[in-house]
């Protein structure tokens, strides 16, 4: 009942916030994340940080094209699949929204990227890092976190050159984002020397990994790369545990989450894991970022799970190509938005001809005391 009136509370706020008054324009912009489902959690966060921007942003009573605009937020949920998540942006762009910030998945960003496309909507992704999403040719796609081609990449190097592994183990759960990031942590380690003793294959919904599990362990790895979210690796941390398999367990952001301290329990041990977020703030914007978590947490009673920053940042971004462009139209804004200069809470954002944010940073991180610790900042 506590945490159903903190949901109230929390609704009735923001609520509050998104009337809009008789004489201003409304200006809808859309958000989609899994909001139900295994990664909720994580949807959920996006969806918050959202909210944050709108409600900051109506308080501000900003005049777009001579016009005071009040923006609402039309939040839809794809539950972190392919259909749903192209008929959430359909159910968008029929609702006249002018710009999209999602989706949270890869697979679920990639196809719904069409949609916004052929319809001439702007969708800045605040957490989606298959390269494919940036890749297919649309002027319409924007991300503000670097891509898996970085991430696993430095991850791949991290675990060979750092971390001094000897065998590795890659297991990835066949989404376009767990997939695409194993590939590009498996190219990686091999070119820095690596030995890839085996690669296992999941799916996002599984609970039971004891057969690829097993056969892993006869190859002895010291090092497993896992390439999906945390709702299957914190689990498949358990059953290693259960096996006896000691080996350390690397992924990238979707296990780095403080959710897998509790899902994977007494597996987690202390530095065992190793994960990177797409994202992360130099020392320059660490006071910056604090303030952030604090204004959240006050606001929502909830700490940041991972990428509400990232969402804050591209709803700002999308409104501030709209005021230099004094136009909410999609097509006269769209043009500001590829060209933009943004000093947001995550660092400075501009995008390159792709779309993909320029100089896209990563922490690395591990679990001690079962608490997410910070190893480094890198580009």
């Amino acid at each position: 009942m506590k945490h159903r009136l903190v949901g109230l509370a929390i609704a009735s706020v923001f609520a509050a916030t998104m009337v809009p008054a008789a004489a201003q324009t409304v200006v809808k912009i859309g958000h989609v994340a899994p909001l139900t489902g295994s990664i909720a959690h994580l949807g959920k966060d996006n969806e918050l940080g959202a909210k944050l921007a709108i409600e900051e942003l109506n308080a501000k009573k900003l005049t777009i094209g001579g016009k005071q605009v009040t923006f609402e937020l039309l939040s839809e949920d794809d539950a972190g699949d392919p259909k749903q998540g192209t008929a959430a942006a359909q159910k968008l762009v029929d609702a006249g929204v002018v710009g999209v910030v999602g989706h949270l998945n890869s697979g679920t960003s990639i196809p719904a990227s069409r949609i916004y496309s052929d319809a001439g909507i702007p969708q800045i992704s605040p957490s989606s890092t298959a390269p494919k999403y940036t890749q297919q040719g649309f002027k319409t796609t924007f991300r503000v976190v670097a891509n898996d081609g970085q991430l696993g990449g430095t991850l791949g190097r991290y675990a060979v050159k750092d971390i001094k592994a000897k065998s590795i183990a890659i297991i990835d759960d066949r989404t376009a984002y767990g997939q695409g990031v194993a590939d590009e942590f498996m190219k990686s380690a091999k070119a820095a020397g690596g030995k890839v003793v085996g690669r296992e294959y999941t799916n996002d919904k599984a609970t039971d990994f004891n057969a690829i599990l097993t056969k892993l362990k006869g190859a002895k790895p010291d090092l497993i790369f896992y390439g999906g979210m945390d709702a299957v690796g914190g689990p498949m941390m358990r059953q290693m545990k259960q096996l006896g398999i000691d080996a350390r367990f690397m992924g990238g952001d979707g296990i780095c989450t403080t959710e897998m301290a509790k899902l994977a329990g007494d597996a987690l041990g202390d530095g065992k894991v190793v994960c990177a977020e797409a994202g992360g703030v130099t020392a320059d914007k660490a006071a910056a970022m604090e303030a952030f978590r604090k204004k959240f947490k006050e606001k929502t009673g909830l700490e940041v799970q991972l990428y509400a920053p990232y969402v804050y940042d591209a709803v700002n971004v999308m409104v501030a190509a709209m005021q230099k462009a004094n136009s909410t139209d999609p097509k006269k804004y769209l043009p500001e938005l590829a060209k933009i200069q943004y000093d947001g809470v995550t660092g400075r954002i501009s995008f390159d001809k792709h779309g993909d944010v320029k100089d896209g940073t990563l922490t690395l991180y591990t679990f001690k005391n079962g608490a997410k610790t910070q190893m480094m900042v890198t580009k």
